[in-house]
């Protein structure tokens, strides 16, 4: 893991990958505080959607709602609040060899409804900066350094480079660079993963 990073750290090093100096906060009123403010948080996100990071999933028991749902459904489950892009599978129990429940729930905003009355999920959630490996960390600065470079630097140039470090090539689909090294790292070794199934689930929406 990437001690120590936050998100100041990671738009420091983009900033000083174009040139710039440091920030010493995100909540700075000059202009590329307010930059790295409005764009940091998107991108770490949208980063971490991009693909199942083997550190970014969680298994939790859902917090069943005392009062009965106004559906079709016994009951409603919470989702977890750091839950960043749907569930993985639903599960009603914790047994290694349960299997996902395919059908028999559905999500509506930030509740899931089903008749089980126990309920776990796996998901993708949020990760803060200091429980991120090295890798993905770099690939957050050459990301950052790609977003920020027109507001830094005022050349086109700067952004296209920093984003074929990160990404590849446009053919590559955003697979390529630095993002292809992080996922091929993360993959090794992952032969047991918290999802047994990733087939989504037939959930209707």
């Amino acid at each position: 893991m990437a001690s120590g990073d936050t998100d100041v750290s990671v738009c420091s090093a983009a900033l000083i990958l174009l040139g710039a100096s440091k920030i010493t906060s995100l909540k700075d009123t000059d202009d590329v505080s307010v930059a790295c403010n409005s764009l940091y948080s998107n991108l770490k996100n949208s980063l971490l959607s991009s693909y199942q990071w083997s550190w970014s999933l969680k298994k939790r028991q859902l917090t069943k709602i005392s009062t009965d749902p106004l559906t079709e459904w016994d009951n409603a489950f919470f989702l977890p609040n750091d839950m960043l892009s749907g569930v993985l599978a639903v599960f009603e129990t914790t047994g290694n060899t349960e299997r996902p429940i395919r059908y028999g729930w559905e999500v509506y905003g930030n509740q899931l409804f089903t008749n089980l009355d126990t309920v776990y999920i796996d998901y993708q959630a949020t990760v803060p900066e200091f429980k991120m490996p090295s890798y993905f960390i770099r690939l957050l600065q050459l990301a950052m350094a790609a977003e920020l470079a027109i507001v830094i630097t005022d050349q086109q140039s700067k952004a296209e480079s920093f984003r074929l470090q990160a990404f590849g090539s446009p053919s590559e689909n955003g697979r390529g660079g630095e993002m292809r090294k992080a996922m091929n790292i993360d993959g090794r070794g992952q032969a047991t993963q918290i999802i047994e199934d990733y087939s989504l689930i037939q959930a209707r929406y």
